[in-house]
């Protein structure tokens, strides 16, 4: 698990390898991803849009940007956490996550960017 702190909100990634989902031979390799975002601020928090850069490895990093995470735009009271799993497809069974959350403080709508901390993904049998 890697950890992230920025603001008061704290973001935790959890990688997992999906191997009944993915088909090396053609070159297809499904990972899934598990995110905490705790609100450790005194501040409630929402949460409005993602970017995201891939990196596959031996091909082009991809940007992926776009409102809220899996349909939502989650409210964050001072204590509270929010918790998704998401999913990424990769070419080369090696590659890396890292991006960003546009959070909102409601108090005064102050925007502030939270840091999503970067993380591998890595087939098991490409560790060999």
């Amino acid at each position: 698990m890697v950890t992230e702190i920025t603001k008061g909100v704290r973001v935790s990634v959890e990688t997992e390898y999906q191997p009944a989902y993915s088909s090396p031979s053609q070159y297809h390799f499904v990972f899934t991803y598990r995110i905490t975002i705790e609100n450790q601020s005194e501040n409630t928090v929402q949460l409005l849009r993602r970017r995201w850069y891939i990196s596959d490895a031996g091909y082009q990093t991809r940007e992926v940007e776009g409102e809220g995470v899996v349909g939502q735009q989650p409210v964050l009271e001072p204590g509270q956490s929010h918790q998704y799993v998401s999913g990424c497809n990769l070419k080369s069974g090696i590659g890396k996550m890292f991006g960003t959350y546009l959070m909102e403080r409601l108090v005064d709508g102050t925007r502030f960017q939270v840091a999503i901390p970067e993380f591998v993904m890595v087939a098991p049998f490409r560790l060999n």
